[in-house]
């Protein structure tokens, strides 16, 4: 008789369409390659989805709308409780980031299974979120903590993720900290030669450009990578894939750095809508270079994304991100020193920003150079990040929890 399949519950706040992050993207991905080894059910906040892996959708209490940025925590809290009531039944609960953690911790309690955490990030190592939630940060520090100390495993997406881990958390057993790295679908993401995007935008494809994809917030470092822009090349374009600030201060902030550069240098391209993946995709592909200045980042999939469409990466060599670009190799890494402000900031920001576009020029300023790197940024993809290995680790996870 064949038994039947292990029953994984995945717990989330984002889930296609609505994804903000690279936890929705990892998700959507983890979700449709894992149903080749379990039966998959996605709980996500929001509405409902027409996919078959979604095995329910949550909102949260009315009598929570409204309030300061700290009612937002605890709308998130009420979903959860209605996600611990929806996935009975499961063989496994894996949550991810602080929004569904508490969910994945009662549910553990509520029917007995195991709980996995995946930690995209960790809440006491970005202050600058008590910027934006102002008491709600306390809240979700608490929900993370929670669900990360009582999983029966927890999954780090790079091996300093898992260090971050253990120092962040010490009571957490180290044998239950696990590294699976993040991956990518290398067919979503492939070069796309076109040119329709970047005619849509007025972007030069003859010209050299650095590219940024990413939220603005802190945590991405699009500040510093806007004070390196004043050192660029003069024939670089610069394009910001930049939206949803985290406060209205911070918007400001880079529109008015937005504005300043714009006086000083042409090219400088500001899309601050969210694009599908096919615009993306093709804006990568003619990316000279890649720019990732992030002062936290414990895996960094954008760089991926970046580097399965054969563009080089710029980056900060902080969090996961060294595992995965080549010094040399895919692009060049930054040295990144934290100051001693509340967001974590460089030391000596100045010199940071003109490190940051040192590396910068020194790609965009060779073009041969540049295209082998982008090359081999594509090969190392494939090589060391696809969602069917990762996979294949998450769902012997489980049926180890589960034996």
């Amino acid at each position: 008789m064949t038994a039947a399949p292990l029953r994984a519950a995945l717990l989330t706040r984002e889930y296609p369409p609505e994804v903000y992050g690279g936890a929705g993207v990892h998700v959507e991905h983890l979700a449709a390659a894992l149903a080749r080894h379990v039966e998959v059910g996605v709980h996500c906040f929001g509405a409902e989805r027409d996919d078959p892996l979604v095995a329910g959708t949550y909102g949260s209490w009315d009598a929570l709308d409204g309030g300061g940025p700290h009612m937002a925590a605890l709308r998130h809290l009420s979903t959860d409780l209605a996600i611990a009531a929806g996935v009975e039944g499961a063989d496994v609960v894996h949550s991810h980031t602080w929004y569904a953690n508490l969910a994945g911790h009662l549910a553990a309690l509520l029917y007995d299974i195991p709980h996995v955490v995946t930690t995209h990030s960790l809440e006491p190592l970005r202050p600058w979120k008590s910027e934006q939630l102002g008491g709600g940060y306390a809240v979700s520090s608490w929900a993370e903590r929670t669900g990360v100390e009582g999983a029966d495993a927890v999954i780090a997406v790079s091996a300093e993720m898992r260090r971050d881990v253990l120092a962040s958390y010490p009571s957490v057993d180290p044998d239950k900290v696990v590294v699976i790295h993040n991956g990518i679908d290398p067919e979503a993401y492939q070069p796309d030669w076109g040119t329709d995007v970047l005619e849509r935008y007025g972007i030069d494809p003859a010209r050299p450009s650095v590219m940024f994809v990413g939220r603005i917030t802190r945590q991405k470092g699009v500040t510093h990578l806007l004070d390196a822009a004043a050192h660029l090349d003069a024939d670089a374009q610069l394009i910001l894939c930049a939206g949803a600030p985290d406060t209205v201060d911070l918007g400001a902030e880079v529109a008015s750095a937005v504005a300043a550069l714009r006086e000083d240098r042409d090219g400088v391209f500001w899309i601050d809508e969210m694009l599908p993946r096919p615009d993306i995709v093709q804006l990568l592909t003619h990316a000279t270079v890649f720019a990732c200045p992030s002062i936290y980042e414990p895996f960094g999939l954008v760089n991926v994304e970046a580097m399965a469409c054969e563009t080089p990466v710029v980056a900060s060599a902080v969090g996961g991100i060294p595992e995965v670009v080549v010094e040399g190799g895919t692009g060049h890494l930054v040295a990144f020193e934290k100051g001693e402000d509340v967001f974590g900031s460089p030391a000596d920001p100045d010199r940071f920003a003109r490190e940051f576009a040192e590396a910068l020029n020194r790609v965009v300023g060779d073009a041969d150079r540049a295209r082998q790197m982008g090359l081999a940024s594509r090969e190392r993809v494939l090589e060391h990040f696809s969602w069917q290995a990762i996979a294949e680790q998450t769902a012997d996870l489980y049926r180890r929890l589960r034996s």
